[in-house]
C-alpha cells in the first residue's frame, strides 16, 4: 500500500501533507511555491510510493465551488498531464485554514510559528488528509 499525498493549493504557495505507508497518520510534508508544485510532487512520487493525491476543494458555504477554483483547475490539469495514471481526488477544504490556526494555538505553537503562512498551509493539508482518511474508514 502506498502513501496518500495531500495538497492545500494556494496561488502563491501550496501546503503538502503525506500519510505513512500504512495510511494511519498524516503529517506535514512541505510548503512549495505554486509555480514549482508539479516538479516537487513528481520528484516526491519518484522517490516514494504514492497511490493517490488528495487536493483541497474550495467551496462556498452553500457547497458551490469557490472563485479560487479558476486557479486550481489549471494547476490540476498540469499535475494530471505530468503524472498520467495517478488518481487525483478533490476533497472539501472548507474551514481548513481556520482549523489549522486553531490547532496550532491548541498545540502550543509559538506565535511566530502561527504567523508563518507556510506552516498554516502545511497544517491545512494535514487536516484535508485526515478528513479524507476518516472518510475511508467509515
Amino acid at each position: 500500500m502506498g502513501r496518500l499525498l495531500a495538497i492545500d493549493y494556494g496561488r502563491k504557495r501550496c501546503g503538502l501533507a503525506v500519510t505513512d505507508p500504512l495510511r494511519i497518520v498524516a503529517t506535514a510534508l512541505d510548503t512549495v511555491p505554486a509555480s514549482g508544485l508539479v516538479d516537487y510532487v513528481r520528484a516526491y512520487v519518484e522517490r516514494n510510493p504514492v497511490d493517490a493525491i488528495v487536493v483541497g476543494l474550495p467551496r462556498q458555504m452553500d457547497g458551490s465551488p469557490s472563485e479560487s477554483m479558476r486557479y486550481i483547475e489549471p494547476a490540476l490539469a498540469r499535475l494530471r498531464k505530468a503524472m498520467p495514471g495517478m488518481p487525483v481526488v478533490m476533497w472539501d477544504e472548507r474551514f481548513t485554514s481556520t482549523l489549522a490556526h486553531k490547532a496550532m494555538i491548541e498545540g502550543g505553537f509559538a506565535r511566530k510559528t502561527r504567523q508563518d503562512k507556510g506552516a498554516i498551509d502545511r497544517m491545512a493539508a494535514v487536516i484535508i488528509l485526515n478528513s479524507y482518511l476518516d472518510s475511508l474508514s467509515q
